[in-house]
């Protein structure tokens, strides 16, 4: 059975303080529904990761991931962080690819291959996002899209290695932007990257691994994404910065 997860990805948001304050609201939320076995992760900015580390630690189904890492393994990299540092603080994920960094930061897919190369290598989890942007899917560009990342990124990995990870689909026009996939269309599209994955890796490695949608996911439209037969789960943004909503969504498994 696939693994039902919910990321929630800060972003740029919140202080030592009020990281640390929505953490407890969280968990506060979390101990009314302790027999969940939704896996929850929360992503915040580097300068929180090893105080969270030691609040959530040893709490079932509650992990940490970082928004991103580092090709290189260590060096003259200033204002960078690298997998092995991840590690040290209790991370056991790390977003990849977020649309935000392939646009403001120009990833590119084969960089991003080798970011998913030294994570893997120091035993951090991808959580790997792929996606189209509006004028993509306005000339029916979007398949193309998806399917050109999963194989410049992902697709030399290993069988063993790549059933390891976590793919999000987030529909760049849909992030941030409060408009949101329609059920039909993340199902179309979720179909689509697994039945690659199949193509690539087989039925028994496609069928099991999760996927996740990550455009614009929140308390009110969570149930009905989470239905979708294709749909795992979501990587939340802005909806994962209030306790309250992180928990609803959550809670849309039930």
């Amino acid at each position: 059975m696939r693994k039902k997860i919910v990321a929630g990805n800060w972003k740029m948001n919140n202080t030592i303080n009020e990281g640390l304050l929505l953490v407890d609201e969280i968990l506060k939320g979390l101990s009314e529904n302790q027999e969940s076995d939704v896996l929850k992760i929360i992503a915040p900015s580097f300068i929180h990761l090893n105080s969270i580390s030691n609040k959530i630690s040893g709490i079932k189904n509650l992990e940490l991931a970082a928004q991103d890492c580092h090709q290189a393994e260590l060096g003259a990299y200033t204002g960078e962080v690298s997998a092995k540092m991840l590690v040290s603080t209790g991370c056991k994920y790390v977003i990849i690819g977020h649309s935000e960094r392939r646009q403001y930061f120009l990833e590119s897919n084969e960089l991003l291959a080798k970011k998913v190369d030294t994570a893997m290598a120091n035993g951090l989890i991808p959580i790997f996002c792929i996606g189209e942007n509006l004028s993509q899917r306005n000339i029916n560009q979007h398949f193309d899209v998806i399917k050109e990342q999963l194989q410049k990124s992902l697709f030399h990995l290993s069988a063993n290695d790549f059933s390891k990870l976590i793919v999000a689909y987030e529909p760049v026009w849909a992030i941030g932007t409060g408009n949101t996939a329609s059920s039909e269309q993340v199902q179309e599209i979720h179909s689509f990257i697994r039945l690659e994955v199949e193509k690539k890796y087989g039925v028994e490695i496609s069928s099991r691994f999760s996927i996740l949608y990550g455009g614009s996911c929140n308390a009110q439209n969570a149930k009905e994404l989470f239905a979708c037969a294709d749909v795992d789960g979501g990587l939340i943004g802005g909806a994962s910065l209030k306790a309250v909503d992180f928990i609803k969504i959550i809670n849309s498994f039930l």
